[in-house]
């Protein structure tokens, strides 16, 4: 029998990959911030991934577009990879959520890539971990 309390039972058996958002949208070093902003608008996503060399390694928030972008009068037709954050922070789909919202806190981000067998197969967010635990019964 197990002496972990119901929440922390929650958060170490929960695994990424249970939570996680698997439709991920990335695009080209070169794609300018108006672009990166309609395709955010229209499909309604919180992020974008950056691939270089055909390799997700950077990714593009909304909240960028509050902290680097508006605030700083940065033109639209910059391209993203002047304003994306470089590395792709990661987490592999089978650790726990706690692990995740471990490495978001420690990182101060809010939005952490999903990989399985080197490859990035979807995105968790501190959205995700928190509905996951205001789900808890």
């Amino acid at each position: 029998m197990s002496t972990q309390k119901p929440l922390e039972r929650l958060l170490t058996e929960t695994l990424v990959k249970e939570v996680m958002t698997k439709a991920l949208v990335s695009v080209d070093p070169a794609t300018n911030l108006n672009q990166i902003s309609k395709m955010m608008a229209q499909g309604g996503m919180g992020s974008i991934l950056v691939k270089k060399n055909g390799t997700p390694s950077g990714i593009i928030t909304d909240r960028d577009f509050a902290i680097k972008i508006a605030a700083k009068d940065i033109p639209l037709n910059t391209p993203v990879e002047n304003i994306a954050s470089f590395p792709l922070h990661t987490i592999n789909a089978n650790d726990s959520i706690l692990s995740a919202a471990k490495i978001m806190s420690d990182k101060k981000i809010r939005k952490l890539a999903v990989s399985e067998d080197g490859k990035i197969v979807g995105i968790i967010t501190t959205t995700d971990l928190v509905n996951q635990i205001a789900a808890k019964d």
